[in-house]
C-alpha cells in the first residue's frame, strides 16, 4: 500500500517516528510536513534523515487552523500514483481545505480520486464560523476514515454526522528513550516524595495546582521542567519553598526521560476552560513508559490515557492532589501496582502499536487470498414480514447448507414453525424493527462468527451454487465488500441490480434527463440488498447497518460508507436469483412514501441539509415536469411524487402515520 501522509506538525523529528514504524510494517509512505514550524514556542527546522521519504513545504500562517501549504508541492505529489491520502490536519482547518480542493482539481484532471483519511483531536463540540464549519462538514462527509488520539474526539465527530471508519491512535511514545532503566541515585532523599511536573509553563496547563501542592507539603520535593509564558508567575508562586521547587527548564527527550526515572511521581495537571480540555496528556504516557507512577487531573482526555495505570485527581484542586501524592508515597504496595500498570498501559502507546492502529484505519491488513478463500460457508440472515410460504421458498435451497437465522418482525408462529422445521435459527424481536434492525439482530449474535453474511429477503430464491458463486467472487480481490447476483422476476424478466449512488448533482441529471449520460461517480456503484453477500471484514469495519432507515436504503448507506472506506460492490454475471419484488407489501403507496423518506435520510446524513434541499428541488422540478408532459399511469405516479417532494417525504410519512393511527 502507498500512503501520502501530510502533516504540519511532523516538522518534529521524534514525531516522525509514526512514518517510520509504518514503514517498518511494509507500507510505502511519503510525508510532506512544514519546512519549519513554531513548537512550544521555539521555531523548528525541519532536518531529515538520508533514509526518510520526506519532503518540506513552505506555509503561510502560523496558527494549526489558519495556515495553508504552498500548493505546488502537493499539486505535484497528488499527481501520483497513492492507494490513500492520510491528511493529519483538523478537518475544519484552512489547510485540509486546501488538499482537498487540489485534490479535486487532480480529478477533473483526469486522476482518480484517491480516498482519504482525516485526524483529529477537538474532544469539545464547537461550532466554528462560516466557512470553517463548511470545511469540516464537507470534509468528514466525503472521508474514508478519521484517526483521533481521545475517545472525546471520536464522540464529537459522530455528532457531527461523520459515519465512516474512527480510529482512536495514541500519539505514540519512544521506548528505546522512555524506558524504566536503573533506578536513579537520590530517590527519595530525606525521606521526601520527590515529584516531577513536565510540560509547556501555560496557565491551561494548570502546573500552579502542582506547586500549590507541594507548598502545602513540606515533605515534597518538586521539579518543574518546561518553558512558556507563566514561568514567571510560577517562579514567583514557588519562591516561598526555597529549594524545594526547582526549574529546569525546557530538556532533552534523553534528559526528560532520566527526570522521570529519577522522581517518584509524576504530576499531570491540567486546567479544563471553555474552549480547551486536555486532548492527550503525552507526558503521562512517557513517564509510565519510565515506570514511574502517575497522578492526573481528571479531565479532558487524561481519564482515557491513564485509564487505571495513574491516579485521578479532580482538576484544580491543590489539596486533592496532594492527598493524592501521600497516597504514593505511604499506601503499601500502591506505588509498585502503578508501575506495573502504567508499564502495560504505555505499551499500548509504542510507535509500533501506533503503526498497526493506522494499518486497520487504512485497511491495510485485509486478509490474503488464501485466508479468504479459506471460510466458512456463508451465514443467511433472512428478515421476515409475515408470509411464512414465501419464507419456506427461500429458506428450502439452503437448509442444511448454510447456517440460517430467520429475525421475524410479524412475530407469527407460522413463520417460526417454518423456519425450525426447516433447521433455521429463529429469532423473535417482539416487534417490527425493520429491515436494519432485524438484520442487526443477527449480527449481534452470529452463529458463524468468521463467516461472510448472506442477506436474503423472503422473496427471493438463490441455490447454494449460485452462492458458492457469490463467494468465490466475493473473496477473489482483497477489497470487495458485497457481491450480488444477476435477478429476474416470476416471469423470466431481468431487473436492474446495481446502482449509483444517490447524491444533490445525480438528482439534477435526473430532472434533467441527462442521468443516462453519467458514468457510476468516484464511489462506483452498490447492489440491491435483496440477494447480497457481505464479506465479513467489510461488516467488521464498516460496522453493521443504519437502523434509522426502517425500509429501503439500509445498503445503499452501509455501501456507501464501505465505498468511502475503500471497498467495492460487484454483480456477478454468472450468478442468478430469482426476486419476486414487493411480495411481502400489499400498500404500493405506503412503500413509496418509506423508500423516498429513507432517500431523504440518505441525503440528508451524507450531504448535509443544503445537499436534502437542492436534490428536494431537482425532485420536485422534474416530477412537475413529468406531471405536465406524461399521460396515464406515468403522468400519475409523476404527481403523486411530485405532492410527496413538495410536502416532503419524511413529513408526509408521519402524517400519514398519525392519520392512521386516529
Amino acid at each position: 500500500m502507498k500512503v501520502l501522509r501530510i502533516s504540519h506538525s511532523a516538522v518534529v523529528p521524534s514525531w516522525r517516528a509514526r512514518e517510520a514504524a509504518l514503514r517498518a510494517t511494509g507500507l510505502t509512505v511519503r510525508l510532506l510536513c512544514a519546512r519549519a514550524w513554531d513548537v512550544g514556542g521555539a521555531s523548528v527546522e525541519l532536518v531529515a534523515e538520508a533514509d526518510e521519504d520526506v519532503v518540506g513545504v513552505r506555509t503561510l500562517g502560523r496558527h494549526p487552523a489558519l495556515f495553508v501549504y504552498d500548493p505546488r508541492p502537493l499539486w505535484r505529489a497528488l499527481g501520483e500514483d497513492w492507494d490513500l491520502l492520510d491528511l493529519h490536519e483538523e478537518p475544519f482547518a484552512l489547510a485540509t481545505a486546501e488538499v482537498l480542493a487540489l485534490r479535486a482539481l487532480r480529478r477533473l484532471a483526469g486522476r482518480p480520486a484517491v480516498p482519504y483519511v482525516l485526524y483529529s483531536a477537538q474532544n469539545l463540540t464547537k461550532r466554528y464560523p462560516w466557512p470553517f464549519r463548511w470545511f469540516e462538514a464537507r470534509a468528514l462527509r466525503r472521508a474514508a476514515g478519521v484517526s483521533v488520539c481521545n475517545e472525546g474526539a471520536r464522540h464529537v465527530l459522530r455528532g457531527k454526522g461523520a459515519r465512516c471508519r474512527i480510529e482512536t491512535v495514541p500519539l505514540g511514545v519512544d521506548t528505546d528513550v522512555f524506558h524504566p532503566g536503573a533506578p536513579e541515585a537520590g530517590r527519595r532523599p530525606d525521606g521526601a516524595l520527590h515529584a516531577v511536573v513536565a510540560g509547556r509553563l501555560e496557565a491551561h496547563k494548570g502546573v500552579d495546582v502542582a506547586i500549590r501542592a507541594a507548598l502545602d507539603d513540606p515533605d515534597v520535593t518538586l521539579t518543574v521542567a518546561g518553558a512558556g509564558s507563566a514561568e514567571e508567575g510560577l517562579r514567583a508562586l514557588a519562591a516561598p519553598a526555597g529549594e524545594r521547587i526547582r526549574f529546569v527548564g525546557s530538556l532533552a527527550a534523553t534528559d526528560l526521560a532520566g527526570l522521570y526515572r529519577a522522581a517518584d511521581v509524576v504530576v499531570v495537571p491540567s486546567h479544563a476552560t471553555r474552549s480547551w480540555v486536555e486532548q492527550f496528556g503525552r507526558v503521562a504516557v512517557e513517564a509510565m513508559a519510565c515506570g514511574t507512577p502517575v497522578v492526573a487531573a481528571a479531565t479532558g482526555a487524561l481519564p482515557d490515557v491513564v485509564g487505571g495505570a495513574g491516579l485521578l485527581v479532580p482538576a484544580d484542586d491543590p489539596a486533592a492532589l496532594r492527598a493524592a501524592l501521600r497516597r504514593v508515597a505511604d499506601e503499601p504496595g500502591l506505588a509498585g501496582r502503578l508501575r506495573t500498570a502504567g508499564l502495560a498501559r504505555a505499551q499500548e502507546c509504542t510507535w509500533q502499536a501506533v503503526a498497526a492502529r493506522y494499518r486497520t484505519l487504512y485497511g491495510a491488513d485485509r486478509p490474503a487470498p488464501a485466508e479468504r478463500l479459506a471460510r466458512e460457508p456463508a451465514e443467511v440472515v433472512l428478515v421476515a414480514y409475515g408470509a411464512p410460504e414465501l419464507v419456506q421458498a427461500a429458506l428450502e435451497p439452503l437448509a442444511g447448507k448454510h447456517p440460517v437465522t430467520v429475525v421475524d418482525n410479524s412475530c407469527l408462529p407460522a413463520v417460526r414453525d417454518v423456519a425450525e422445521r426447516l433447521g433455521a435459527r429463529y429469532v423473535d424481536p417482539g416487534r417490527n424493527l425493520g429491515f436494519a434492525g432485524g438484520v442487526n439482530v443477527a449480527l449481534a449474535d452470529r452463529q458463524t462468527p468468521d463467516a461472510d453474511v448472506l442477506l436474503l429477503n423472503p422473496d427471493a430464491v438463490v441455490d447454494p451454487e449460485t452462492v458458492a458463486l457469490l463467494a468465490a467472487a466475493l473473496r477473489a480481490e482483497p477489497d470487495v465488500a458485497s457481491v450480488g447476483p444477476l435477478q429476474v422476476d416470476g416471469a423470466g424478466r431481468p431487473a436492474r441490480v446495481a446502482w449509483p449512488f444517490p447524491s444533490p448533482g445525480r438528482s439534477w441529471a435526473e430532472a434533467l434527463g441527462l442521468a443516462r449520460h453519467l458514468g457510476p461517480g468516484r464511489h462506483g456503484t452498490f447492489v440491491i440488498g435483496s440477494v447480497l453477500l457481505l464479506s465479513r471484514d467489510a461488516l467488521a469495519e464498516v460496522g453493521g447497518l443504519d437502523e434509522r432507515f426502517f425500509l429501503y436504503a439500509e445498503e445503499t448507506d452501509w455501501a456507501y460508507r464501505a465505498a468511502r472506506a475503500g471497498w467495492r460492490h460487484v454483480v456477478v454475471p454468472g450468478a442468478t436469483a430469482l426476486h419476486l419484488g414487493g411480495a411481502t407489501s400489499t400498500d404500493p403507496d405506503r412503500r413509496e412514501r418509506i423508500f423516498h423518506t429513507s432517500q431523504e435520510l440518505y441525503l440528508r446524513k451524507h450531504f448535509g441539509p443544503l445537499g436534502w434541499t437542492t436534490a428536494r428541488l431537482a425532485q420536485v422540478l422534474g416530477s412537475a415536469v413529468r406531471a405536465v408532459v406524461l399521460r396515464g399511469d406515468r403522468g400519475t405516479a409523476a404527481r403523486r411524487r411530485l405532492r410527496l417532494y413538495v410536502g416532503g417525504p419524511a413529513a408526509t410519512a408521519a402524517r400519514a402515520r398519525r392519520d392512521e393511527a386516529a
